[in-house]
């Protein structure tokens, strides 16, 4: 039959339920739709018929029959293509049964907004997994910001997460490359913040706000890697915070003016990356995770000469 594909069990679904693994690849499928092709022998395991809960072997192979029409009938009925599925599924970094933490690229918004159809929250159905419910967002980093974004998987963490963000209980590095290096190679910004329009501004009126930074490299006083935590959670607190200090975030269109686009080896994208999270605070274990830095970031730190080894 035209479209048919035999595919092979990768080592990682060793053991995995016949049910789950179609879940895992193939979200738009439905459980019903499933049950009604492994009756008629439309889906098999290495030639054989096979039930929903058949535990899979590395290397057997299934047989996959065209699905044109479930993915038709996902998009209708769950709001997300295949290939968004597989494109939000391709960010994930880390999995267990309570979260999942993405690396989220810059230029994805997190949620929808003006002008803006493509979010994280509206592709967060390709990320149901083996679950009967999808994920749910838990915090927000900026649009233009890339890195760590973490959801919860069921009620219970998705309370823990919301209260430990809110409380600030969860410590957040941020990679950050400025215009200029700061004086002191370590130090504490406090300067309070208070909103103006979309943007932040430094007000006395303003809420505390608390951010500790670090200097990793600099090419002299033209460009510096800082590693940044905030300590409070205000609109671009780091963003405003680095500007505050003189030295604004490369490529940030919000608080550099029109000096963002005079540097032609590096790219015209927010250099400011979510890099490192400690979640040990709710899982009473030791866990901290990282994501890698975008190959723009990586390039614009060797154009101008500053070294990052991740």
């Amino acid at each position: 039959m035209s479209g048919v594909e035999l595919v092979k069990v990768k080592d990682i679904d060793d053991g995995m339920r016949l049910n789950r693994w179609f879940l895992k690849y193939y979200p738009g499928l439905g459980i019903g739709r499933l049950q009604k092709l492994l009756r008629t022998k439309q889906i098999k395991v290495d030639g054989k018929k096979a039930e929903s809960g058949t535990k899979l072997q590395s290397g057997q192979e299934v047989r996959v029959p065209p699905l044109e029409n479930e993915a038709a009938e996902n998009v209708s009925a769950r709001g997300i293509s295949p290939r968004d599925a597989a494109y939000i599924q391709s960010l994930v970094i880390f999995k267990d049964d309570n979260i999942i933490v993405l690396n989220k690229p810059s230029g994805l918004a997190v949620q929808g907004g003006t002008n803006t159809s493509r979010h994280v929250d509206g592709m967060l159905e390709g990320l149901r997994f083996e679950k009967e419910e999808k994920p749910r967002l838990v915090h927000r980093i900026d649009k233009d910001t890339s890195g760590i974004l973490v959801l919860a998987r069921n009620r219970k963490y998705a309370d823990l997460l919301t209260k430990a963000f809110r409380e600030h209980l969860l410590q957040k590095t941020y990679l950050a490359l400025t215009c200029g290096c700061p004086k002191k190679t370590d130090g504490e910004i406090r300067a309070p913040l208070e909103k103006a329009g979309e943007k932040s501004v430094v007000s006395a009126a303003g809420k505390p706000s608390v951010t500790v930074y670090e200097v990793l490299d600099h090419a002299g006083d033209k460009f510096a890697l800082l590693a940044a935590s905030p300590l409070t959670g205000r609109t671009h607190q780091i963003r405003v915070h680095l500007e505050h200090i003189g030295c604004p975030i490369v490529g940030d269109d919000k608080y550099f003016g029109g000096e963002r686009r005079k540097f032609g080896e590096i790219a015209d994208k927010l250099h400011l990356h979510a890099y490192k999270i400690d979640l040990s605070a709710i899982y009473n274990k030791k866990l901290v995770l990282t994501a890698r830095m975008p190959e723009y970031f990586k390039d614009s730190l060797n154009a101008v000469g500053i070294s990052f080894k991740e």
